[in-house]
């Protein structure tokens, strides 16, 4: 696969520092991001899609038609010892533009998601979806997703 790939007028590839506003405003383009994004100071984002695109194990992809950033989320290959060493992805952050969904992008992404990390070796895929968003979870589940495991979190600091 290549950094860009075509189908249905819409490319995946790597997202760069140009795309940060439009993916921070997805972000926040619903209940939960409402209350925790902050899309008038990109101080904050800019820092971490530096790191974010510096480590090899991270991809934070873009989906565009056109010019126009309409979808994104970020694929995170994990190591570990278990499952004989087998290496993971991880997917999060995924967001179709409001004026996008509907129209199978999201299954574009996933999928796109899904053959990276194929291509990277991953045995497994794995992600997850705040409890509060049901409609996601049918999405997710329609694409061969189970509710394996349950998640838990804790806030630092």
């Amino acid at each position: 696969m290549t950094d860009s790939e075509a189908t249905g007028g819409v490319t995946v590839d790597r997202a760069r520092a140009g795309d940060v506003a439009a993916i921070v405003a997805m972000l926040a383009d619903d209940h939960l991001g409402a209350r925790r994004e902050d899309p008038d100071d990109l101080t904050p984002y800019l820092a971490a899609f530096k790191a974010i695109d510096a480590d090899p194990h991270q991809f934070l992809a873009v989906a565009r038609r056109g010019d126009r950033v309409v979808g994104t989320l970020q694929l995170t290959v994990l190591p570990g010892l278990s499952r004989r060493g087998a290496l993971r992805a991880q997917i999060e952050a995924v967001r179709v533009h409001a004026d996008e969904r509907g129209g199978g992008l999201g299954t574009r992404l996933i999928t796109w998601a899904e053959e990276e990390a194929l291509r990277r070796g991953c045995t497994m895929v794995q992600l997850t979806s705040d409890a509060s968003r049901p409609d996601a979870h049918r999405f997710y589940e329609r694409l061969g997703y189970t509710a394996s495991h349950v998640g838990l979190k804790k806030p630092l600091g």
